[in-house]
């Protein structure tokens, strides 16, 4: 029985340190009904066991999952490298036994983005690295080539190479519309619990229910190529299945026709979401999908014109589009049904 309290426990910690270095200790005592003085023991175990690392002092002190293996791979980059080569007889060896959806999702991200590497890059070298905790498996795909946001900006003719961030995050984006669909991506970053792209000044994340963001490197160290991290709980219940179902409504023959779109990704700096031409930007390839789920987190208000261009004017030209406007604020819901009205 205390065995399995402390199994519990530790489970526990691995699930939540890593949004909780600061006051696991604290979540600890209030789940499970113990002292301070327990959780604290716990926690001295888990780090006398090598499975969490421990800095600061009391007051500050922060946990974290410590890294039990890693390993780096460096390949050539020709036209005959095969991903599913590199997965069956490399990673998936090193990372060993996992449940089987784990490994279909690592199977999945692997292979599209080293495919990603050898047709778009332009790279003469792929880094792999792979690290586990007791919790997770990351690994990075890692090239050094033009870089992914440069590439879509010059191929795609966009404007700015944040807008290709905005891009990716809709998914069916490919500068080779001849050999891929665009969704690698995509799926990829709604499969793993952490997905991140840096490259050049700019890095685009993704945590899984959580929102995406878009950050520009101040320090002014340039990412050369492209570095791409995908980050999986061992325990996580998520399938393949499950996430490519989400983004094709019933009916529609199993197609990719539902989008989700972050439209805070259309800020940069300190702008607001006023005018026609962010409200375009959003709305760039639309036209691809039945479904668009609008998702306004972290945005306070929008204009009027803004408002007006996606739901009335787009709306009008393009009826058979079902727009879903999630996480607005009072004062978004007036502009939209102030547009809205006006059909």
């Amino acid at each position: 029985m205390r065995n399995s309290r402390k199994n519990l426990i530790r489970k526990f910690v691995y699930e939540n340190v890593r949004d909780h270095a600061a006051d696991i200790a604290r979540l600890i005592t209030e789940e499970f009904n113990v002292t301070r003085q327990s959780a604290n023991k716990y926690m001295r175990e888990l780090v006398d066991d090598g499975l969490l690392t421990r800095t600061g002092n009391t007051k500050g002190r922060e946990y974290q999952l410590a890294i039990l293996a890693s390993k780096n791979f460096e390949f050539d980059v020709t036209p005959d490298l095969a991903e599913d080569f590199l997965w069956s007889e490399y990673v998936l060896p090193w990372i060993g036994t996992v449940e089987k959806n784990v490994e279909e999702i690592c199977g999945y991200g692997f292979t599209e983005m080293v495919n990603n590497v050898v047709d778009h890059s332009d790279s003469s070298r792929l880094s792999i690295y792979l690290e586990r905790t007791a919790a997770t498996v990351t690994m990075i795909v890692r090239d050094f080539g033009v870089g992914i946001f440069k590439k879509i900006q010059t191929e795609c003719g966009l404007h700015d190479e944040r807008d290709a961030i905005l891009e990716l995050s809709k998914g069916k984006l490919t500068t080779d519309v001849q050999s891929h669909t665009g969704e690698g991506i995509f799926f990829s970053s709604r499969m793993f619990d952490e997905y991140n792209i840096a490259s050049g000044s700019l890095f685009y994340g993704r945590i899984f229910n959580k929102s995406d963001w878009l950050v520009e490197r101040e320090d002014h160290s340039l990412i050369q190529g492209t570095s791409i991290t995908m980050t999986i709980d061992l325990n996580t219940d998520r399938t393949q299945k499950k996430v490519f179902d989400d983004h094709a409504p019933e009916f529609e023959d199993y197609g990719f026709t539902r989008t989700h779109v972050p439209v805070k990704l259309v800020l940069y700096g300190t702008e607001s979401l006023i005018s026609r031409s962010q409200a375009k930007r959003v709305l760039a390839r639309f036209d691809r999908f039945t479904e668009v789920i609008l998702d306004y987190q972290d945005v306070d208000a929008i204009g009027p014109s803004f408002a007006d261009e996606i739901y009335r004017v787009f709306q009008n030209q393009h009826p058979d589009i079902h727009l879903f406007s999630f996480n607005t604020t009072p004062a978004i819901d007036r502009m939209i049904k102030r547009a809205e009205s006006n059909n």
